[in-house]
């Protein structure tokens, strides 16, 4: 419930890495934001510091994403925030900052996309016992009970 949700802006730092696991497919790449301000003095815009974040995906999110991007496209990436420090060596102090996407997308401020939506699954229908309702038998359709006339029906939608 008290998670850290939050929203970062950048582009593909590295080439997403994708694998199949127990527990389904997963997919990390990182990203890297850098903020952008007006120098006055320079009359110009700069570059300031540069976040790097570990993106994870899981599930259908790690299969668009790792067939979707690649390196230096701009993306929008919302999830949810951790932060991990670490002692490396036994001295030294490491810390990252990790995102566990929701959603991820280009950022279309920077340019244009198309999109396709991926293949569902294949799953099996249940076979049903029941039959086939006949059609051609009028319906009671009025809150009174009474039958509607075929003229009165409403003419079926064309479905294309």
């Amino acid at each position: 419930m008290n998670e850290t949700m939050i929203c970062a802006v950048g582009n593909v730092a590295t080439q997403p890495v994708y694998r199949e696991l127990a527990s389904g497919p997963s997919a990390r790449f990182r990203l890297a934001a850098t903020a952008r301000y007006w120098d006055r003095e320079k009359n110009a815009w700069t570059d300031g510091h540069t976040n790097f974040f570990t993106v994870w995906a899981n599930r259908q999110l790690a299969t668009n994403a790792a067939s979707s991007l690649s390196v230096g496209e701009p993306v929008i990436v919302h999830g949810r925030l951790k932060v991990r420090t670490d002692m490396r060596d036994g001295q030294q102090s490491w810390t990252s900052a990790d995102i566990d996407a929701v959603a991820i997308g280009h950022d279309l401020t920077r340019g244009t996309a198309v999109f396709r939506r991926g293949g569902k699954p294949e799953t099996t229908m249940p076979t049903s016992q029941q039959p086939e309702p006949n059609w051609e038998k009028p319906a009671e359709d009025s809150a009174d009970g009474t039958d509607m006339t075929a003229q009165q029906r409403p003419e079926p939608a064309a479905v294309t």
